[in-house]
């Protein structure tokens, strides 16, 4: 449906009954709006304007009241047309920003803070998940014998994350002699990426040629993986909203979309596809048409780090009757947060990985 397919006053009359309804929870009716907002028309004509809207497809009757309820089409209408932009208050920027400043040298506390923060400012459910590499760049390996022909392979990368796998030998092979083998693997690899190492597999000799192609699978692996930590929080501010007070259907649904991991991340990871940039808003109403889950619920998303090195989602869960203008809002702005914090913690290997980059393009 066209920005232009609606009048002036269909337009504002759309804004208004959405407006109202996230107030109250309840159908809006003309009468309320001529009165609460001095429309300078009759409620007749109101609801005629409505009647029209009804027929778009953009207001829905419930069959107990008398006045209209946005559909999801129209909160879809409301959020690409008629919403209007506003950033945080100054006073709550400036809250978030303290909180995560107290917290910069604690990695750990980051996205539980970062959740807690979001389900706060929408009254609502939040979510984020921990940074990934787009681009796993080798730092460091270690051999350590365990226990007989058994070996701990221990491989980090830049930004930090760790990989381990047992490896199991053909023969024995003295701490001594594995640390040699990983001092030579480190001299050859810290600072390549997968591809890179690949390349020089004939530099090696079968026992280290072996074990790299472990770590070549760690890499690929790392690369575009599923984020491994998932964090929310809010759930039971959340089912206080009048849609899911009830404990019925719809209450589980929400409660399925946070406690299940694996629709979770398929709801994250095919709204925040590669194509999103770092710092782009994604709004999913009501599921649209793809998870039935998400029927009676909104999401917010966004994409948090830095691009083309380390990057993670979060947003905000709430009902489709949602403040969409401050729910975009705080998420953007956490995501930028946050996104500072990933640059400043890791800004060295950033930059040694995004030079390199350069320089492979050249």
């Amino acid at each position: 449906m066209l920005a232009n397919e609606l009048s002036a006053r269909q337009a504002l009359l759309l804004r208004l009954i959405v407006k109202e309804h996230v107030r109250t929870a309840g159908a809006v009716a003309s009468r309320a709006l001529v009165e609460h907002y001095n429309l300078h028309v009759s409620p007749a004509t109101v609801r005629n304007e409505m009647a029209r809207l009804e027929e778009l497809g953009y207001l829905a009757k419930p069959h107990t009241s008398a006045g209209r309820l946005p559909t999801e089409a129209g909160f879809r209408y409301f959020v690409e047309h008629l919403m209007e932009e506003h950033s945080l208050p100054p006073a709550e920027q400036r809250m978030i920003a303290h909180q995560f400043y107290q917290a910069r040298d604690h990695i750990e506390e980051w996205l539980p803070l970062a959740s807690s923060v979001l389900a706060r400012s929408v009254h609502g459910a939040a979510v984020v998940t921990a940074p990934r590499s787009t681009r796993a760049i080798y730092k460091h390996l270690e051999l350590i014998v365990t226990h007989g022909r058994a070996v701990l392979l221990v491989l980090v990368l830049q930004g930090g994350s760790v990989e381990q796998q047992l490896l199991g030998l053909n023969a024995p092979m003295t701490q001594n002699a594995l640390r040699e083998a990983a001092d030579r693997l480190n001299q050859v690899c810290a600072g390549l990426d997968a591809r890179q190492i690949e390349a020089r597999l004939g530099e090696f000799s079968r026992f280290e040629a072996d074990v790299i192609q472990v770590v070549l699978s760690l890499m690929w692996e790392a690369e575009g993986g599923a984020a491994d930590e998932i964090y929310h929080h809010g759930l039971s501010d959340l089912l206080q909203a009048p849609e899911f007070s009830e404990g019925d259907l719809a209450s589980q649904s929400v409660v399925r979309v946070l406690e299940e991991r694996s629709l979770l991340q398929a709801v994250l990871t095919e709204t925040l596809t590669s194509a999103v940039g770092v710092g782009s808003v994604r709004v999913l109403i009501g599921g649209e048409g793809r998870w039935d889950e998400l029927r009676m619920c909104s999401m917010i998303l966004a994409r948090y780090g830095v691009a083309n090195y380390a990057t993670g989602a979060l947003g905000v869960v709430g009902p489709m009757r949602m403040s969409y203008g401050h729910a975009i809002s705080a998420v953007r702005f956490v995501a930028h947060v946050l996104g500072e914090m990933v640059y400043d913690m890791y800004q060295p290997d950033i930059h040694e990985a995004l030079t390199e980059s350069a320089s492979d393009t050249l």
